[in-house]
């Protein structure tokens, strides 16, 4: 984190969540029309405040409220986990790339989320 990030847009973990929900919307677009209120609705909610609470958490000015927000959006994370494993049960479509792009974004998140607090315990 040597450079300090102007925008939210400016953070890598931001940019690989918002390609996740770009993956996301393009593979239920195929679920069947029966699924449009249900599994399709819910999985891309999960899926945009992911990037959406990495936002949001961006501008909060103490540590303690960043990381919340980033702990809501890895929340947000593990709910896509279950219904990429649901969306593979059903054989809806193939999870695997979508389950690559989550584990990577779980991961930065993660160190967004300990960098924010390394970084209070120096001031």
């Amino acid at each position: 984190m040597t450079n300090t990030a102007k925008k939210f847009t400016d953070l890598i973990v931001w940019q690989k969540a918002h390609a996740f929900v770009l993956s996301v919307y393009r593979m239920s677009s195929s679920f069947t029309k029966t699924e449009i209120y249900g599994l399709t609705s819910q999985l891309r909610r999960a899926a945009i405040s992911v990037p959406a609470n990495i936002a949001e958490g961006f501008k909060k000015r103490s540590s303690a409220e960043k990381v919340r927000y980033m702990n809501i959006a890895q929340g947000s994370l593990e709910e896509c986990r279950y219904y990429m494993i649901l969306v593979k049960d059903l054989g809806y479509a193939n999870t695997e790339q979508l389950q690559l792009q989550l584990d990577e974004v779980s991961k930065l998140l993660a160190g967004y989320s300990k960098a924010i607090k390394t970084n209070n315990k120096k001031l």
